[in-house]
């Protein structure tokens, strides 16, 4: 199978590649450093899967990239690679379109286990967050979704959110997402909106709160 590694550490693009390249299935073909590279990547090599970092600061983040890159190219398996043991990062990435979800710290045999299950069309879940996920879907009703930024906010809006809230000026942020000065104003106009926010330390408390600084 062929497959893409994202992640902004360059030790652990190296690491993995020579894990997954020393086994016969398994072919690394391309690696990126955040997730516009990964989807770059992708369009270009159309792995079979892409193992994907979930956060690339100052790079666009793998819950961004998730959402997009499963949109442009549904055949790519997405398998998530996160330090986060939170079911709050898992059940968002599955909802946009992640086949698995493995923590940093997990043994080799595992990560390969992760690859060749989601490869297969399964979905795979680090046994240290199943049990999280099964509460997550238990309790996750209407009322939560009031206060879910991931549902509230459009993916535009949470890539703008965390810049925000970092002191990043509008000129700054149109610089970084190649969008106009006026585009960023509206969409902060309509994330104070949506979020009921009135000033900027409100709006970093929330993103502190919500752990949205990484993305």
């Amino acid at each position: 199978m062929n497959i893409v590694i994202a992640d902004d550490h360059a030790v652990v693009r190296t690491g993995f590649s020579m894990i997954l390249n020393y086994q016969e299935d398994m072919e690394v073909v391309a690696t990126a450093a955040d997730g516009i590279e990964a989807h770059q990547m992708v369009a270009k090599h159309r792995p079979d899967v892409l193992i994907l970092d979930l956060s690339m600061p100052p790079g666009e983040s793998g819950l961004i990239a998730t959402g997009k890159i499963k949109e442009d190219f549904p055949e790519t398996k997405i398998l998530i690679l996160t330090m986060y043991d939170d079911e709050e990062y898992l059940f968002h990435v599955l909802r946009n379109g992640a086949n698995g979800y493995i923590l940093k710290n997990a043994p080799d045999e595992e990560l390969l286990q992760a690859v060749r299950t989601v490869n297969a069309g399964g979905t795979y879940i680090d046994p240290k967050m199943a049990t999280s996920l099964v509460n997550e879907l238990m309790t996750h009703d209407n009322a939560n979704n009031k206060n879910d930024p991931f549902k509230i906010l459009s993916k535009r809006e949470l890539e703008i959110l965390p810049l925000i809230a970092k002191g990043y000026g509008n000129k700054e942020i149109s610089e970084m997402l190649f969008i106009s000065v006026k585009t960023v104003e509206a969409h902060k106009a309509r994330i104070m909106d949506k979020l009921e926010l009135k000033s900027r330390p409100e709006l970093v408390e929330y993103a502190m709160k919500k752990k949205l600084l990484d993305f």
